[in-house]
């Protein structure tokens, strides 16, 4: 009697150690499934005789379970089963919402009789077995009315079956396994409304900054061209070439704007298609540079890549864009003028471009959402330089999408250097292999 009451302690207090780890576990930020997973690991060794179990859990775009976490199972075979509502074990208990404790073997094969054949050759792949189980424990994970799928724990090899003193500990941990998955929802659905949030607050900021930006050309265009069709005065030949510049520079700003619109737009719906072809990339360079240099007449914008510089496979088009978005923020984060100096060099497995300003530089702390969409250094300095904050954003995209990398380092008032990389292809050759 001694002997049982002591093995009736140790239990207890191994169930309530398990428990307290699976609260804890609760409470850590982990994804569901990693969530799910960690919960199912720490019962292994608490019930001796589930050597095999699984948290299934209801899609409700599908109507079937699909196993979430699992011990004892080839899970990436568990996850193709899909059990309808009804059918075997799971969908059975599902259905009633009531504990299930089949503790034999005859009444586990009544209960699995009707899974469909491909769920069973999957079931049995996942096991290594075509072996049923010897007896189970389904209980519904469920909180209030909310039904979220089943736990089963099951009895496949070991010495060891089930008893009714272990169905409160099963269910117990099925109670905890649906708040863990109730909190892990709430935590997303309270996350997507967060984003939803930054989203009318981004979209808000941008048709504010588009506003702001397309009101300046607009309004020195209007000025200019009111002015040449004053009658009263008669501008002289220089005059007029001059306004008739200033209205296109002011043109050429609202184009900037307006692709910047509208390639953010193709990157935010996965539009984005690379047309990778064997590219000179100090070739583009320098007709980028070229027109920047006629653009400005306080900048000068040096190009130096070797003579002997690989090929890259890049799309054109985006390769361009980057150039550009690159060397118009250097050009207007350089108010006072000075040297850009791009660069290229050639390393084992990719190539990397930097692009050096000696503009007013970026502080540590707006450094780190330079990439990010609307993103714009803030200061007395910037105030007045137009831009949406899309330029390089749309880079790193575009940089990303070729399988580069693009980074920033800067120090106020010293200026700032971009950087991005792209890999160099085995069919890559260099420019001496080629000429």
């Amino acid at each position: 009697m001694l002997a049982k009451d002591n093995q009736r302690i140790k239990r207890l207090e191994r169930e309530q150690h398990a428990l307290t780890e699976v609260a804890k576990t609760i409470t850590s930020p982990l994804p569901l499934g990693e969530l799910l997973q960690a919960i199912m690991d720490k019962i292994i060794g608490v019930l001796p005789p589930a050597d095999i179990g699984a948290v299934m859990l209801l899609d409700q775009t599908s109507a079937t379970f699909r196993a979430e976490a699992a011990f004892g199972y080839d899970l990436q075979i568990l996850r193709k089963v899909r059990l309808r509502e009804g059918e075997s074990v799971t969908g059975k208990v599902f259905q009633a919402g009531s504990t299930q404790f089949l503790d034999t073997p005859e009444k586990v094969a009544a209960a699995m009789a009707d899974m469909q054949p491909s769920n069973r050759s999957l079931l049995e792949r996942s096991l290594g077995t075509q072996d049923l189980p010897r007896c189970t424990v389904a209980t519904p994970i469920a909180v209030g009315n909310k039904k979220y799928g089943v736990l089963v724990l099951e009895t496949l090899q070991g010495a060891l079956p089930f008893k009714d003193e272990d169905i409160p500990f099963v269910q117990t941990l099925a109670e905890l396994i649906a708040l863990a998955i109730d909190r892990a929802r709430l935590r997303e659905k309270a996350d997507a409304i967060r984003e939803a949030h930054k989203a009318d607050h981004m979209r808000s900021e941008l048709l504010a900054t588009l506003s702001h930006e397309l009101r300046l050309p607009l309004t020195a265009i209007k000025g200019y061209a009111s002015a040449l069709l004053l009658d009263e005065i008669n501008w002289s030949r220089e005059k007029q070439i001059e306004f008739l510049g200033m209205i296109d520079e002011e043109c050429d700003n609202m184009q900037a704007i307006l692709t910047d619109i509208l390639d953010s737009t193709i990157i935010d719906v996965d539009q984005l298609v690379i047309k990778p072809l064997p590219l000179r990339l100090g070739k583009i360079v320098h007709e980028v540079a070229d027109d920047f240099n006629r653009r400005s007449k306080i900048h000068n914008l040096l190009v130096d890549f070797p003579s002997d510089f690989p090929l890259v496979e890049a799309d054109p088009h985006w390769i361009r864009q980057v150039f550009r978005n690159i060397l118009d923020n250097a050009i207007k984060y350089s108010p006072k003028g000075g040297l850009i100096v791009v660069r290229g060099e050639a390393r084992k497995t990719d190539v990397m471009v930097s692009i050096a300003d000696q503009g007013i530089g970026i502080s540590p702390e707006d450094l780190i959402p330079l990439f990010e969409k609307y993103s714009r250094v803030i200061s007395s300095d910037t105030y007045q330089i137009p831009g949406t904050g899309l330029g390089l954003p749309i880079s790193r995209a575009i940089i990303e999408a070729h399988g580069g990398h693009i980074w920033a380092e800067s120090k106020a008032g010293e200026g700032t250097t971009i950087s991005f990389s792209i890999p160099i292809s085995h069919r890559t050759r260099t420019v001496k292999e080629v000429t």
